[in-house]
């Protein structure tokens, strides 16, 4: 285990933070979190009693909230996003200015000796080559805003030094913070509770992590920074290079109701298509320990308690 450190996440009460930030404080860090809190979130009030958490709600945006927050800070961890396809073409503007800009406005005003450690999204590979994985040398071409927005973060974060960059994987499982939206976490609820899904692109294959792995991923980019520095590194199930079919009939060995069709005409909005190598990460010593089942599993008892049902009249 590294030193204990100071550090500064932003977005920190989001799907991947409201894990994150516990296990950082588990480790001995001093941890604060800056939020706008849009969601009306309260998924870090279980941690207020612990003296090392604080929190500010503010925008990660603004260089005049961020400036008094990074003097006391040895590493940054900008998980503020925008984070998906649907909201970034929703919201054009914010998902430039929070995706890229606010990191651009980050680099300025942090000193040399700050490290950084930051996630991107996988999806920068765009479309990949049939049967050929994609490495950390693979070239970047993403398909969407969403996806282009973090490859020009990454770029600016890797060329400034003292960073580590971490490509994730479509990630999955039950947080604090829950999201519906993210695609095994999308299609179990819709095992759940419709016990059918319509398959656009089934064909179309992609990588998984569980969001307990991004946190254990973080703690290993802390703790080994010096070895894995000014590099990025795919994060995602080896096991679990998936099309969209193959992960329904993962489903349905938990849920043997669970009926899905493949559509003939239709399209996804985020059309990527790849394998990813998770070799890079893997050499550094770092192996998930939460499965694609594991998280089926957590998902359904996780449903059995959350009904997205804000907007039904039932």
């Amino acid at each position: 285990m590294s030193a204990s450190l100071s550090i500064l996440v932003t977005g920190g009460a989001g799907y991947l933070g409201s894990t994150m930030v516990p296990a950082l404080l588990a480790e001995g860090h001093r941890v604060t979190v800056l939020d706008n809190f849009m969601f009306d979130q309260a998924s870090l009030n279980h941690i207020c009693s612990d003296p090392k958490f604080d929190v500010r709600r503010g925008d990660a945006r603004d260089p005049e909230i961020l400036k008094p927050l990074l003097r006391s800070a040895d590493l940054i961890i900008p998980l503020a996003a925008l984070v998906g396809a649907p909201i970034c073409d929703n919201d054009k503007v914010g998902a430039e200015t929070t995706n890229r800009d606010a990191i651009l406005t980050l680099l300025k005003l942090m000193s040399r000796e700050q490290r950084i450690i930051m996630p991107i999204t996988n999806s920068g590979y765009g479309i990949g080559e049939k049967g050929k994985f994609c490495t950390e040398d693979t070239p970047l071409r993403p398909v969407s805003l969403y996806g282009r927005t973090k490859v020009e973060a990454e770029k600016a974060v890797l060329d400034r030094g003292n960073s580590i960059s971490f490509r994730l994987a479509t990630v999955f499982g039950v947080s604090p913070r829950m999201r519906v939206d993210l695609l095994v976490n999308d299609f179990v609820y819709r095992a759940v509770n419709d016990r059918a899904i319509v398959l656009f692109e089934a064909h179309f294959k992609r990588n998984y992590i569980h969001v307990r792995d991004v946190a254990r991923v973080f703690l290993h980019g802390i703790d080994n920074f010096e070895r894995m520095r000014d590099k990025p590194y795919n994060v995602g199930l080896s096991d679990a290079n998936l099309s969209k079919l193959e992960l329904c009939i993962q489903i349905r060995k938990h849920l043997p109701n669970f009926v899905f069709l493949e559509a003939p005409i239709g399209e996804d909005m985020d059309k990527r298509d790849y394998i990813v190598s998770n070799e890079r990460i893997e050499s550094m010593g770092f192996r998930p320990t939460h499965s694609l089942d594991d998280g089926i599993q957590e998902l359904i008892k996780g449903y059995r308690m959350l009904r997205n049902s804000r907007y039904g009249n039932v």
